[in-house]
């Protein structure tokens, strides 16, 4: 069986579970290497696209972190708990 509406990921692309850090670190690899290297084109395309696939995986987790950390709510006896995000938006003030 084969997934034609998935198209498999290039080698060496992140898959989404790799850690935040290692990602970081990776990306944070590919730049400094494009700064101070003296590289061909295609090489630097090739890491260009890499970094970008790493800054969206980066993008991901901090985001889900920032939806996780809004959610933390603190009990009256001071234990941490996830309430449900209300995404409605809020009506404008008036100023």
């Amino acid at each position: 069986m084969s997934k034609a509406a998935k198209s498999p990921s290039p080698p060496g692309a992140p898959p989404a579970e790799l850690p935040f850090e290692e990602a970081l670190q990776k990306l944070e690899a590919i730049v400094e290497a494009m700064e101070t290297d003296a590289l061909p084109l295609e090489t630097m395309l090739a890491r260009y696209e890499e970094g970008m696939r790493l800054a969206e995986v980066c993008q991901a987790k901090l985001a889900a972190a920032e939806i996780k950390i809004q959610q933390l709510e603190q009990t009256a006896t001071g234990e941490s708990v996830l309430k449900p995000l209300d995404l409605a938006p809020s009506a404008p003030q008036a100023e």
